[in-house]
C-alpha cells in the first residue's frame, strides 16, 4: 500500500469518525429530550391521580343524594 492509498483510508476513516462521533451526539440529546419529557408526564400523571383522589374522597363524603321517588 502506498503513502497515497494509506492517506487516503485514514481521511476516510477520520470522516467515519466524525460522523459517528455526530451521530452519537444526536442521539444522545434525543434520550436527554425524551427523558424530560418523560419526567414531565410522570410529575403530570402524578399530579392528576392525586386530584383525582382528591375529588374521589370528596365524592365519598358528600351526603348520597335521596332516591328519586321523595
Amino acid at each position: 500500500m502506498t503513502d497515497h492509498e494509506t492517506s487516503i483510508r485514514i481521511a476516510e476513516l477520520e470522516h467515519r469518525l466524525t460522523e459517528q462521533d455526530r451521530t452519537i451526539s444526536d442521539l444522545s440529546e434525543m434520550v436527554v429530550a425524551q427523558w424530560n419529557k418523560i419526567d414531565l408526564l410522570e410529575r403530570r400523571l402524578k399530579e392528576l391521580r392525586d386530584e383525582f383522589e382528591v375529588s374521589n374522597e370528596a365524592l365519598n363524603k358528600a351526603p348520597e343524594p335521596p332516591p328519586p321517588h321523595y
